[in-house]
This record gives C-alpha cells, structure tokens and sequence, in this order.
C-alpha cells in the first residue's frame, strides 16, 4: 500500500497535462483487463478449461444479478457495461494490496470519472429504452414544478456515488497504514482479508447503485403493458369479478 498522499502525486508531464500515479495505476488495471479478456476470447473451446469454466461462471453470476433488477429484455444490453464496470472496480480496489500502489479509487478523481460514466449510461439506455422525447418527458412527471428537484436529485447522486467509493477506499487504506504503523507486520493476514473484503463489498456496491440508477431510467417503459399482451393476473382477477 503507498504511504504517500490521499490523491494522486504527478510521476511526470505529458505536455499540459500531469500525469498522476492514479492515472498510471488506472491504465495499468486497464491494460491488464484487456490482456486478459484477450487470452480468453482466443482460448475458447466447447470442452472449457479450469479458467473458461471461471470467467464463464463470474459472467453468469453477473447476469443473475442483473436480472434480478432489470426486465428480461433489458438484461443483455446492460450486461456488457455493467459486468465491466463492476470488474474495473473491484480491480482497482485491489490494487492496493500490491506493493507501491495505491487503489485509483482511493482519488476523488477517479471515482468522479466512474460516476460520470453511470450518469451518462443511464441516461442513454434510459432515451434508447423510451425515446428522447419520452424520457424528457418523464422528468417533467407528475409536475412541471418538480423538474429542478429530478435534476438537483440526479446530480446529488451522481456525487454522493463517487465520494461513498473514494471515502470507503480511503478510509481503508488509512486504516491499515495506520494499524501497520502501530503494530507492525504482525497482523499481515487479518489486514489482507479485511482489504479484499472490503474491496468486494464496495465494488458490489457502487456496481448495484448503478444497476439500479439504470432500471429506473428504462424499467417504467419496459414494464408497461403492450397492446396484445396478457393481462396480469391482477387485472384478470378483478375484471372477472366485474363480470360476476
């Protein structure tokens, strides 16, 4: 884990720009991602091996939990950012485990991004789902009074997403500094789980907030009856009783 600063110190300039070791750490999870998404596309066969069975597993795992939120129909097309951004996270979150580095998510930044990546996905699966004009629309329900309230709650939770994560990350790898400093290397065992634990549970969680921020954007269209369509048995029940 790095001792350093909270946020990322600049390793160098790229003209204007500086480029931060967060920014460093975040290419590195990146590149190593993709090597690894790339051996396993070119390593599939009908008869999976040990580590095809693995991937396909943690796949399935995240089109479970996908559509125990979303509809059916919506499963597939939220699957690809969604399975990537959980396993970017929980990636991120454990590269603090290696030696001289810290988690990007323990910069306010990097988390930032992340947020801003959900905010804009669930507006684009949200317009694809209902159309633009639709979706708008939606804002403006039940009255035209409440659309600051729509947009001041979008853009508090978009924040309250990137600072929940850097806080949580933060916090944990100042905890751990501060009880290595004060007991040494005694309790290395104890510490690792704790990070790897809580590394999981924040990436499952800042996963599952943008699942759902992306249900609400799509599910009230999807949800709704089309002309055609079985009644539900709700409708059934009491439209007999009418009849009676």
């Amino acid at each position: 884990m790095n001792t350093g600063e909270l946020g990322g110190s600049v390793v160098f300039h790229l003209g204007p720009l500086a480029i931060t070791d967060t920014v460093l750490t975040t290419w590195g999870v990146m590149l190593c991602l993709a090597v690894a998404a790339r051996l396993l596309r070119y390593r599939l066969t009908l008869l999976p091996s040990r580590r095809q069975t693995m991937a396909e597993g943690i796949v399935a795992v995240i089109e479970r939990a996908i559509g125990e939120v979303l509809p059916a129909d919506a499963v597939r097309r939220v699957l690809p950012f969604v399975a990537t951004l959980w396993i970017f996270v929980l990636t991120a979150n454990l590269a603090g485990l290696v030696p001289g580095l810290h988690a990007p998510t323990r910069d306010l930044s990097a988390t930032a991004a992340l947020a801003a990546l959900v905010f804009a996905s669930t507006h684009w699966y949200g317009i694809r789902s209902k159309g633009l004009r639709a979706y708008l629309r939606h804002y403006a329900e039940p009255s035209l009074i409440l659309l600051p309230f729509h947009v001041i709650s979008e853009l508090t939770r978009t924040l309250a997403l990137a600072i929940r994560l850097f806080g949580n990350i933060m916090s944990l790898e100042m905890a751990a500094l501060l009880v290595l400093l004060i007991a040494g290397f005694l309790v290395p065992v104890p510490l690792l789980m704790l990070h790897v634990i809580e590394a999981v549970v924040q990436a499952y969680i800042f996963g599952i907030l943008a699942l759902i921020y992306i249900a609400g954007a799509i599910e009230p269209i999807a949800t709704q009856e089309r002309p055609g369509d079985a009644p539900s048995p709700t409708f059934a029940k009491s439209k007999n009783k009418e009849e009676s």
